[in-house]
């Protein structure tokens, strides 16, 4: 089964062909700013996206019609529970109006849906960050008005997790497992049976720091600042998404970077880094909690998971709770392959939005 995969990003387009999980050949076209800032919206930026993904389709000689699906990166729904959903109406209707705001990884299920319309064949999204499988007491956050969301990691989480399973020959809805994303965010999540019941909000505001984000702050520091007369809204939400974390203190959103100074002797940096391993740890203790103390394996994934002094550094602290299984980087590409892949296999059932 061949497969179309498409990724967008702000600023680029990374889209794969697939053959079953084996990648046929895989491009990230880029888009400079100037060419983005001609379109008023992002859904505005669909035609100029598709016909540069056809056209590079067309320089490969790649033949459409060998295509059994495409598969888009989800985007800002309404919350979901996980899974590989067909592209109907009232999905593409919420992609294009941003449910819950712009992105544009909106851009994925629209253009997935257009594209295998025009050649007969099935669309899907896979597990966006939308994806909310929280328990009802996972959402107190003490106050009544802010209450706890689910935006994580979705796709890389859920993806790992089933590879875990199908390495081990365990069905995932079997298993309790704390799954710790960390790439430009950072996620920990409590997996319980087949569902993130519990997750730190890896955009805005919950547990550790990382790259680009500075994850939970104080609070009534936060407010006094907002209230200060010093900054504006959108700088305030700067400091806490983009300017956060690893930029705030160094000036680089890079571990290699962080660890490279460390290594030098930078004391700076060797705190810092000290501070995010400690930080991500309290984040899977807690999740060790939500799930009773009953952990079959961690899972540790994104870029950093390339670091083995931060990989060493987590068992230290928190290898008490479980073994660990360590897969670095993040390959949204075949996971959103693998997504439609299942369901094309009878594996799994497609959901509907």
């Amino acid at each position: 089964m061949k497969s179309l995969i498409i990724n967008p990003g702000s600023t680029s387009t990374k889209i794969g062909v697939f053959d079953e999980e084996t990648l046929l050949f895989e491009e990230t076209l880029r888009h400079s700013t100037e060419e983005i800032a001609k379109y008023a919206s992002i859904v505005d930026q669909k035609d100029f996206r598709k016909n540069i993904i056809l056209d590079l389709l067309k320089e490969k000689d790649f033949d459409m019609k060998s295509l059994d699906v495409i598969v888009g990166r989800g985007g800002m729904l309404k919350p979901i529970p996980g899974g590989t959903y067909a592209v109907t109406d009232d999905l593409l209707e919420d992609l294009k109006i941003g449910k819950q705001g712009q992105h544009a990884s909106n851009l994925g299920g629209i253009l997935a849906r257009e594209i295998a319309d025009e050649i007969g064949v099935p669309s899907f999204i896979v597990d966006p960050v939308v994806v909310d499988e929280l328990e009802p007491v996972a959402r107190y956050s003490g106050v009544p008005e802010l209450p706890r969301t689910s935006v994580f990691h979705a796709l890389n989480q859920k993806a790992v997790a089933k590879r875990y399973a199908k390495e081990t020959g365990k069905a995932y809805d079997s298993l309790n497992l704390i799954v710790v994303h960390m790439g430009g965010g950072v996620s920990v999540g409590a997996h319980k049976n087949g569902k993130v019941v519990d997750v730190f909000n890896a955009l805005d505001g919950d547990g550790a720091f990382s790259p680009e984000r500075a994850g939970a702050v104080p609070s009534g520091a936060l407010i006094k600042m907002c209230f200060s007369g010093e900054y504006t809204e959108k700088e305030v939400y700067k400091k806490i998404v983009g300017n956060g974390g690893f930029n705030a203190y160094l000036g680089t959103n890079d571990m290699r970077d962080v660890e490279k100074m460390a290594t030098e002797g930078d004391a700076k940096a060797i705190e810092l880094r000290a501070a995010f391993v400690q930080q991500v740890a309290k984040d899977m203790g807690s999740m060790a909690c939500v799930l009773d103390g009953k952990v079959d394996q961690i899972i540790v994934t994104g870029g950093i998971a390339y670091d083995k002094g931060v990989v060493e550094g987590l068992k230290k602290k928190a290898g008490w709770i479980g073994d660990f299984t360590v897969y670095p980087g993040e390959d949204e590409l075949l996971a959103l392959a693998q997504g439609a892949l299942r369901v094309l296999k009878g594996e799994e059932e497609a959901m509907t939005y």
